[in-house]
């Protein structure tokens, strides 16, 4: 079974249909990357998953659990987890205390006044190790503000792994970056997802990122799947290569 089912997604906004009827499985352990051209119904399409916006017609389900209409805090309890195209952090706190917040935030007890020493506890070991798996222990006791932008979107990449994800959205993490901080970026990702154990669903405008780090790739145009499968048989896609034609980057 899959561990990520999206059954018809819709979703308009007004007379624009932003998600076009898609429907799309992602097993876990898989690494999927969803392209498109600008415009195409990436980020909705995200949206629609961590419950930002709700579907017009259409399901989410997550390890058979149906999540459609659930509000985003209460999605991320349930094992989603998130970062954003522009950087989403909290810039005067630290990139130690910026971990530690955002695994304190999944926990059920995370703001009780008494008693919650241990979920701080629990919280700032989770976001230690996030740090460390994504080599940013050196920068721990930084302010997330003066980190370079690199670092910053390798930060936000731990704050979303330190919540404990079974499913992790990564919504373009190189946007911005120089080609030697996209290079690094890159191969700390790659050793990251390496082993399989993580389940990713993951937008990006570089087709090299695409092609190091995806396993399958998804492509909308116009809020449609107009292709879904390997690498190969995606590039080889004469429909794609005419949207590619048309301004896919």
């Amino acid at each position: 079974m899959a561990l990520l089912e999206l059954d018809g997604l819709t979703r308009r906004f007004g007379g624009i249909i932003a998600v076009d009827d898609v429907t799309m499985r992602v097993k876990a352990g898989e690494v999927r990357a969803v392209i498109g051209p600008n415009g195409a119904g990436k980020s909705t399409l995200f949206n629609l998953i961590t419950g930002v916006v709700k579907p017009t017609t259409g399901a989410v389900r997550f390890d058979g659990e149906e999540l459609t209409g659930l509000p985003p805090q209460r999605i991320c309890q349930r094992g989603i987890s998130r970062t954003f195209q522009l950087t989403a952090l909290f810039p005067e706190m630290t990139a130690r205390e910026n971990a530690r917040l955002a695994a304190q935030a999944r926990h059920g007890r995370r703001w009780q006044p008494y008693g919650g020493g241990s979920v701080f506890a629990d919280a700032e070991r989770l976001g230690d190790a996030a740090l460390e798996r994504l080599g940013l222990t050196h920068v721990a006791q930084r302010p997330a503000g003066l980190l370079s932008h690199g670092d910053q979107r390798l930060l936000e990449v731990a704050m979303a792994l330190a919540q404990g994800p079974r499913l992790l959205l990564l919504d373009e993490p190189t946007q911005g970056l120089s080609v030697e901080e996209t290079e690094q970026a890159v191969a700390t990702l790659a050793a990251l997802l390496a082993d399989g154990s993580m389940t990713v669903l993951l937008v990006e405008h570089d087709m090299e990122v695409v092609f190091r780090l995806a396993r399958m790739i998804t492509v909308l145009h116009r809020g449609a799947v107009i292709a879904d499968g390997a690498p190969d048989v995606v590039k080889a896609d004469a429909e794609v290569q005419k949207a590619y034609l048309g301004g896919l980057a």
